[in-house]
């Protein structure tokens, strides 16, 4: 689960690190009284949504020479109007595709003055099950380039659990970080925080970009992304309060709340299949036949009809979808509970779209019996090889 830079700067700021003081509009004429409670002479204002790239991205039907998402005021009344100008408007990075999303909220945050701009970030290592931190004095917008290009520039080591963090992991960011004097101690002090938050509040992902040096020669995080692990939320009330469902795919957060792995793609065949390894066998395989999956759907060892009903509703509901794949291998999912979740779902939604539907294992004959008196126009299926070239067929219309 992700959050907006401001609720993640108020968890920094809970734990003790560093950040700038800010105010969050969430209505233009709010804007004014927002960034006049701020010191100056220099205003950020910050558009919030779930993407990055926020600085070099660009507003849909902007004018030319129009500013990205984040912009620069030297008044109150400059940061109030270009808040109001950000305000309801679709913003498109790199990271939220073209379709852009809609900026409902705006950060003001007091400027700083700024020396050097460096990145510090932390993960989960999958690779070692432990905590990484991720450092580079290449801190700013182009970091991807620098890890695409330099990655020489970057330094990555992971925490043991066992022992936990202590001040030497500071110290060795510190030092990857160039820094000096007191800015040593203040390393070493944000990276145990930090580490601290991530871990107490099952973060995913923790990212400062950038971590500046001020002119002042103070540390301080000026941008953070923060995200969560989805399934420690339920042990998590104040991190899942934070939580902006407009932010959220609508298919995806209606799959979460019946419990089904979602997650919307760009192609064009729905799919609905039982475990992850053989949905991803799905898609690839619909990718050989020359089409494009529209969707990863794993509805689970334990789904039950109301379940497959749920998930078949939410496939129809996308508009790219031409055709539907139903691959179901039954071990603790049965093919008859599957088949009965599949009719329920089109006598309810209706079928506009070809359907084909291949079932093995558990009461895979109970199943297809149930699927060939349903009076129902499914394609039949008798393996996934047969099943993909079938659906293709059937939407490519060859």
């Amino acid at each position: 689960m992700n959050i907006h830079e401001y609720q993640a700067k108020q968890l920094l700021r809970e734990y003790g690190a560093p950040v700038s003081g800010g105010r969050i509009v969430l209505k233009a004429d709010e804007a004014k009284t927002a960034a006049g409670e701020l010191e100056g002479p220099l205003w950020v204002v910050k558009a919030q949504i779930h993407a990055g790239g926020r600085g070099k991205g660009k507003f849909k039907e902007a004018s030319a020479g129009e500013k990205g998402g984040v912009r620069l005021a030297k008044s109150v009344e400059e940061a109030a109007e270009e808040a109001q100008k950000m305000l309801g408007r679709t913003l498109v990075t790199h990271q939220t595709g073209p379709a852009g999303r809609t900026v409902n909220r705006i950060y003001i945050e007091e400027g700083s003055g700024i020396e050097r701009e460096l990145y510090l970030a932390l993960l989960v290592d999958r690779a070692t099950s432990r905590v990484a931190f991720v450092v580079s004095t290449e801190g700013g917008m182009d970091i991807e380039e620098v890890a695409a290009k330099t990655p020489e520039r970057i330094l990555t080591f992971t925490v043991d659990p066992a022992s936990g963090i202590s001040g030497f992991h500071g110290r060795r960011v510190a030092f990857a970080l160039g820094l000096q004097g007191k800015q040593i101690r203040q390393c070493v002090d944000l990276v145990n925080k930090l580490y601290r938050l991530f871990t107490e509040k099952d973060a995913e992902m923790l990212e400062i970009n950038p971590l500046i040096v001020t002119d002042t020669g103070e540390l301080k995080c000026l941008d953070c992304k923060l995200s969560f692990d989805s399934n420690a939320l339920y042990r998590q009330p104040e991190v899942l309060s934070l939580r902006d469902e407009s932010e959220e795919d609508a298919k995806e957060l209606q799959a979460s709340k019946f419990d089904l792995n979602y997650i919307a793609l760009d192609g064009e065949i729905g799919c609905m299949v039982n475990g992850a390894g053989l949905a991803m066998a799905t898609m690839d395989i619909i990718k050989l036949y020359g089409s494009e999956p529209a969707n990863f759907l794993d509805v689970g060892g334990g789904a039950t009809k109301d379940k497959v009903t749920e998930a078949f509703k939410i496939i129809t509901s996308d508009p790219n979808v031409k055709g539907i794949l139903v691959n179901i291998f039954g071990g603790i999912m049965r093919c008859d509970v599957i088949a009965e979740g599949v009719i329920a779902a089109v006598k309810e939604v209706g079928l506009q779209v070809p359907l084909v539907v291949r079932l093995e294992g558990t009461n895979v004959d109970l199943g297809k019996k149930i699927i060939n008196e349903s009076g129902l126009a499914v394609i039949a299926a008798d393996n996934l090889a047969d099943a993909a070239e079938k659906i293709v067929k059937a939407v490519k219309g060859n």
